[in-house]
């Protein structure tokens, strides 16, 4: 499209100039692009928009209406998503021009990432995967610790005190706990022969990782490596499905795809063991400058993978009050196939 807005969200909004705050708005018009924001802004906005004009106002919605009533756009497209209802009843009742309704434009937009982009990805990703061996180790040490502590523990290690921006509110869930899928800190406590489930992910230069691991404490030890060994049976099968399902999605995972079908790869795996009405949710997502990003690997996406595509690969099994259990790595499509990153 040569002539659209963003209206206000930050990842959208930082993809087209290089810069965002908390109220701005980027309207481009054919070869011209603006950023409207406040002065509270203004500094900061002219020396990081890049490609863009700079218009610092007090009434954002307001000058945007102004500018496009002095242009000669007769249409203009915007993700109706971005929008509150107060907001678009006046910019729709101050113009005539025709609305075109884009849902997801900027996750469209930067569905196949650069090679920048992915560079950027793998060094949010090779943070992750550090942190996880130091919350490891911390975690050895502090048996009989509540989660809400130990939660707090893992955000700081992967925050570095400070230093980093995480992806998303990490989850750490031991054994029936864990049988979440999006596990709340409770005042449960690590003891030995628990079931450790962490998924957490950190920001490089604004952009996500996502992982989870999930591992077994013997009161002693504690890996995140994907090689584990449960005092159960039950869980180990699980376990053992769950990492069969993820790698068999990543193995046979194929440019040309739809998304479901890389999902079925794996649902396959765990209905065949007799775990299907366990896996709750999809297979996995894709992942950029938000956590949740197209393409969506799920039973119901036809979306066509194409390479530098970047998601997760992500199957879990989950039984209530006993345990649960996911295992999830990035992949970026290289060659028509899928690399872990």
């Amino acid at each position: 499209m040569k002539y659209y807005i963003v209206f206000q969200n930050e990842n959208a909004l930082y993809y087209e100039c290089n810069y965002s705050c908390d109220n701005a708005i980027f309207l481009k018009l054919g070869s011209k692009s603006y950023f409207f924001t406040d002065s509270r802004y203004e500094i900061e906005a002219k020396s990081s928009v890049k490609d863009a004009e700079v218009v610092i106002v007090s009434d954002l919605l307001g000058a945007l209406i102004d500018k496009l009533k002095k242009s000669s756009v007769k249409k203009v497209a915007i993700d109706p998503q971005e929008w509150n209802l107060d907001s678009f009843r006046r910019f729709k009742e101050s113009l005539t021009l025709k609305i075109k309704y884009k849902p997801a434009f900027s996750h469209k937009k930067r569905i196949i990432k650069s090679a920048q982009e992915i560079k950027y990805l793998q060094k949010a990703v090779n943070i992750g995967k550090e942190s996880f061996k130091k919350i490891a180790k911390e975690l050895v040490k502090r048996r009989g610790v509540d989660e809400q502590h130990l939660n707090f523990l893992a955000e700081s290690i992967l925050r570095d005190f400070g230093k980093r921006e995480l992806s998303f509110e990490p989850i750490l869930a031991f054994s029936e706990n864990a049988s979440k899928p999006h596990a709340l800190p409770t005042k449960r406590v690590l003891k030995s022969g628990d079931l450790v489930l962490l998924d957490a992910g950190v920001k490089y230069k604004r952009y996500c990782s996502d992982r989870t691991r999930t591992a077994y404490f013997d009161g002693e030890t504690l890996s995140f490596k994907k090689k584990q060994h449960f005092s159960k049976k039950r869980i180990q099968k699980a376990y053992d499905t769950v990492l069969k399902a993820h790698d068999r999605a990543i193995a046979k995972a194929r440019s040309g795809m739809k998304a479901k079908e890389i999902d079925e790869l794996a649902r396959d795996v765990i209905e065949k063991a007799g775990f299907g009405e366990y896996f709750v949710h999809s297979t996995g997502h894709g992942v950029g400058l938000d956590i949740h990003e197209m393409p969506y690997i799920s039973s119901r996406s036809d979306t066509v993978i194409e390479d530098s595509m970047v998601f997760t690969v992500e199957p879990g099994i989950y039984i209530e009050d006993a345990f649960g259990i996911r295992i999830e790595d990035m992949v970026v499509m290289r060659n028509g196939k899928a690399e872990v990153l």
